[in-house]
């Protein structure tokens, strides 16, 4: 029997149409943009055993990301609230493509982790890595945090056992402390986080959208470029998360106090921060966390939002492999 390698006509019409799709999609913005940055991503056979949840002493499952050979150094990288590890999906793919080792946790109560509905402390969060970094005998790791992530990150680094960890990135970070007190004059009244909790509390899924659409991201300026891909997956991790753990998150970023957390770290630590931050204001967490390590430098960023690491990755992504390299 001979086979034909003739395309009969309906098949000729479904193949040049679906060639037509294909064009128009390549000519989309984003695709565009996109191609000048692309990277081959090669998946080493020094990976593996495919592994992703641990589940801790208290019966919390942690749900994690590890790509890349178990032998390259590990960058482990903390959300913010109320998201998931899936908001650093851009930097597990542009470090993953460099040969680290990338691991991005979704926090307890949070995205794909348990639900859990006690526990939800800087206390906590940092046992959970603790745990984390055994399980996965991460050496020698770079961590990187924003907002929330970054004062869990703190909280863990300043606890860390030795040798787990070589650097401490804080992008955006709470730290040293939100709220108003008398030793932070300038900080936020706890009346805004009570209005934080107050909001979710009535309906969460509005509150994520105006966050998301709003301030986050700087979409709210003037201006500023808005993306619904970003406001839309901010609020598919969002939705994914336990609502008391959200809620009770709050209290543990706006209340917990790092400063003796960054006095005790004596690794590097790059604090990186966007002038225009509208969620975690600079003047009163990244002015004074760089007076509080002991091996830190500050870099700022004109103009940028609290979610700079999303709206303008490739900035980033250069300034953190920077110090990653230094």
């Amino acid at each position: 029997m001979t086979q034909s390698n003739n395309v009969g006509a309906p098949q000729r019409r479904s193949l040049l149409k679906a060639g037509v799709g294909l064009a128009g999609i390549a000519a989309l913005p984003g695709v565009a943009q996109a191609q000048t940055a692309s990277v081959a991503l090669n998946p080493s056979t020094k990976e593996g055993p495919f592994l992703d949840t641990i589940t801790t002493r208290d019966g919390t499952r942690i749900f994690f990301k590890d790509w890349g050979p178990r032998d390259a150094q590990p960058i482990v990288f903390h959300h913010g609230w109320p998201l998931s590890g899936d908001e650093w999906d851009n930097q597990m793919l542009y470090f993953y493509a460099r040969g680290y080792r990338v691991i991005a946790h979704d926090r307890r109560g949070h995205g794909r982790s348990s639900q859990a509905y006690n526990g939800n402390d800087m206390d906590t969060y940092a046992a959970d890595l603790i745990e984390l970094a055994r399980a996965l005998d991460l050496k020698n790791a770079i961590h990187v945090g924003h907002s929330t992530g970054g004062g869990e990150a703190a909280h863990y680094v300043a606890r860390a056992e030795p040798g787990r960890v070589a650097k401490l990135v804080l992008v955006g970070a709470v730290t040293p402390v939100m709220v108003k007190l008398a030793t932070n004059p300038e900080g936020l009244p706890l009346e805004v986080f009570d209005g934080f909790r107050a909001a979710h509390a009535k309906n969460r899924a509005q509150f994520f959208l105006e966050l998301a659409s709003g301030p986050f991201y700087g979409f709210n300026r003037k201006g500023s470029e808005i993306s619904m891909g970003l406001i839309q997956n901010w609020f598919r991790q969002a939705m994914m998360g336990g609502t008391k753990a959200q809620y009770d998150c709050i209290k543990a970023f706006s209340e917990t106090d790092f400063t003796e957390d960054l006095k005790r770290i004596d690794q590097p630590v790059l604090i990186m921060h966007g002038e225009d931050d509208q969620v975690v204001p600079v003047h009163d967490s990244a002015h004074k966390a760089i007076r509080l390590v002991r091996n830190g430098r500050l870099k700022l960023y004109k103009g940028l939002p609290h979610g700079m690491a999303a709206t303008h990755a490739e900035i980033i992504n250069e300034d953190l492999l920077g110090f990653f390299k230094a």
